[in-house]
């Protein structure tokens, strides 16, 4: 069983990568090959809409590392998005990727694959359940099984204003931990 952690936070010593963390542990502890992957290390350009990609699958003429990283997610069995919250939602890293998605979506590669948000917010309200909808959304309509944790019932969340503050959030990360496992168990049942 394979895992995609994404990390949509453009600092690598974030909240957010904390927080994947925890949920990788538990990945790893059922046995779950985990690779991590940092957006901020990867050049995704917004979509056009030029509608190339509803004639031909797959078909997009901006040359970046959308389809590639698109492509390595359908091959999983399980996609973990992390994204601190901006503005009330997720970064623009992690919409772009979102956005693109639709290049691939004709196929629906990721059909009936496992996935899960974690999200990070400055305040205790600071838009981290609206933020892991959005993620949440984005998966359903690829028709992925959006797995919840234990106290996590919309995913993982946490609050961390200051650079590796979520380490202090216990709930938060036995959130995204809950993620983890969750994850796992219904990677095992398919």
């Amino acid at each position: 069983m394979k895992a995609i952690l994404i990390n949509g936070s453009p600092r690598k010593n974030s909240n957010t990568n904390l927080m994947l963390d925890a949920a990788a542990q538990e990945l790893d502890a059922a046995g779950v090959d985990v690779e991590r992957v940092f957006l901020a290390d990867i050049e995704i350009r917004p979509c056009t809409a030029c509608e190339r990609c509803y004639k031909k699958t797959w078909e997009c003429p901006i040359k970046d590392g959308a389809a590639s990283l698109l492509k390595k997610m359908a091959a999983a069995d399980a996609v973990l998005i992390g994204s601190p919250v901006y503005f009330g939602g997720v970064t623009a890293q992690v919409k772009a990727l979102m956005d693109r998605s639709i290049m691939g979506y004709n196929d629906l590669p990721m059909k009936g694959k496992v996935g899960g948000g974690i999200t990070v917010g400055g305040g205790a309200h600071g838009g981290q359940e609206l933020a892991v909808m959005q993620i949440n959304v984005f998966m359903f309509m690829h028709q992925m099984h959006v797995a919840y944790g234990e106290n996590a019932e919309f995913g993982g969340m946490g609050t961390g204003n200051d650079l590796r503050e979520v380490k202090h959030d216990k709930a938060g990360l036995k959130s995204a931990a809950g993620m983890g496992k969750t994850m796992a168990a219904l990677m095992r049942r398919k």
